[in-house]
């Protein structure tokens, strides 16, 4: 196990910051893998947002209830006891006092000398300004990577996944409509207001936006890509086309909510176009 019990608390190299439903799940997966980063139990470790959005503040303590009972039931699964320092590991995290800075610290201290820690949570993208700020200033010498998916395909991505657990499913049109009005939708995919206040602190030599289409067509060439802007060496990565979520299938969004949601983001594919260029756009679905 890539893990050292010694470890001292010390803060991550390399932040995937979003977007939500683009493909973060995949590439903390596949970096995972390479031996030179090193990854926390937790995918998301959600510190920044817990300290700058308060309503993300309700549902963290289920986030790391959750998180710690799927690590439990792996160990399980296996039929293995969970090692004494993962268990303490776990203690220290997941109890006291949490989301302190000190907290977030001692998040990556199994991190083995040599190894970069990384920290893969898409809610980083909405922080507010003050939020950007504050990372900056944490987090001086950091990268980051921000993945910008299709507008429209991100918004049905993630309504499906909050009617999968709901246990909802719209019967008509008209509910499909009234769903395609929550505001949840727009803000995690708001990249109008959000990649301006990320660039207002962090230049390209700090932070790389990818394509969420190249996923799917060149997933090599994304990862090659990514190495080369956070100084890895080329890795040999298992399961590199696997798709991590897939959407549900009972879940058809009629053409008219579809029709809908274009007309409410059409101010996002504008500013994509103008901020990014159409050679980068044409790869975000």
């Amino acid at each position: 196990m890539n893990w050292d019990p010694e470890g001292k608390p010390r803060k991550p190299d390399f932040l995937g910051i979003g977007a939500q439903k683009a493909g973060t799940t995949w590439l903390s997966q596949m970096l995972g893998q390479h031996p030179a980063v090193w990854t926390p139990p937790f995918k998301e470790v959600q510190f920044f947002n817990h300290r700058f959005i308060e309503e993300h503040r309700k549902w963290l303590p289920w986030h790391y209830r959750r998180g710690r009972q799927t690590i439990e039931k792996r160990w399980a699964a296996r039929g293995e006891e969970m090692p004494r320092d993962m268990v303490r590991y776990l203690d220290r995290i997941t109890s006291g006092a949490m989301f302190t800075n000190h907290w977030y610290k001692q998040v990556f201290a199994p991190a083995p000398a040599g190894t970069h820690p990384i920290d893969v949570t898409p809610e980083y993208s909405t922080l507010p300004p003050e939020g950007v700020e504050f990372v900056a200033k944490f987090l001086p010498q950091a990268k980051f990577v921000y993945i910008i998916r299709h507008p429209v395909d991100r918004a049905i991505s993630q309504l499906k996944m909050n009617l999968t657990r709901a246990r909802r499913k719209p019967k008509t049109v008209e509910a499909w409509l009234e769903e395609v009005e929550d505001p949840v939708l727009m803000d995690r995919g708001d990249y109008l207001s959000y990649v301006p206040r990320w660039n207002a602190h962090f230049g390209p030599d700090r932070l790389l936006y990818m394509p969420f289409g190249m996923i799917a067509r060149e997933p090599l060439g994304f990862l090659r890509r990514v190495e080369d802007f956070l100084g890895l060496p080329p890795h040999d990565y298992r399961d590199i086309g696997k798709k991590v979520f897939a959407s549900d299938s009972g879940l058809s969004v009629p053409d008219k909510a579809r029709k809908r949601l274009r007309a409410k983001l059409e101010p996002q594919f504008e500013f994509l176009d103008r901020t990014f260029g159409l050679d980068f756009t044409k790869d975000f679905r």
